[in-house]
């Protein structure tokens, strides 16, 4: 299993970084690869992806969620493993550390190698700097939910 784990600090208020981060459909305007997200529920979501020519669909479950806290979640489906869990942390009235960690498992050699080189390292690392270019540039969310999910 290969983890990633990286943060970056964002100049907007915390519910501002949390309220954009529930937004999962827009994932593909910050995220590499991600070609669409469909939320088909509260807690159920199914992911498009395409990296290196490698296209990917799998479901994806939220396991936990409390506003401006933390975001958790596990794949259900298709032949990608990852789980993952993004938490925020308020430094002030005005900026957030977004904070990611992600358990993957690579699935064949091109994947095993790049784990291994950390692509999948900076990956996440420029995803987070598009997300704060984004959510900064902006300076609100396109959306918000604001609901629980308790550990299950």
């Amino acid at each position: 299993m290969s983890q990633v784990q990286k943060s970056i600090d964002v100049e907007v208020p915390v519910s501002t970084a949390y309220n954009q981060w529930t937004q999962f459909e827009s994932f593909p305007e910050f995220m590499g690869g991600v070609e669409s997200i469909t939320q088909t529920d509260d807690t159920h979501l199914h992911w498009v992806t395409n990296i290196a020519g490698v296209e990917r669909e799998f479901d994806a479950e939220i396991t936990e969620q409390h506003p401006d806290q933390r975001i958790a979640w596990r794949s259900t489906g298709g032949d990608t493993q990852h789980a993952g869990v993004i938490t925020f942390h308020r430094l002030d009235d005005t900026s957030t550390r977004v904070m990611a960690q992600i358990d993957w498992q690579p699935s064949d050699l091109v994947e095993k190698i790049g784990s291994a080189v950390n692509v999948d390292d900076r990956q996440v690392e420029s995803d987070l700097k598009r997300f704060k270019e984004l959510i900064e540039k902006r300076g609100h969310e396109s959306g918000a939910w604001r609901g629980d999910v308790d550990p299950h």
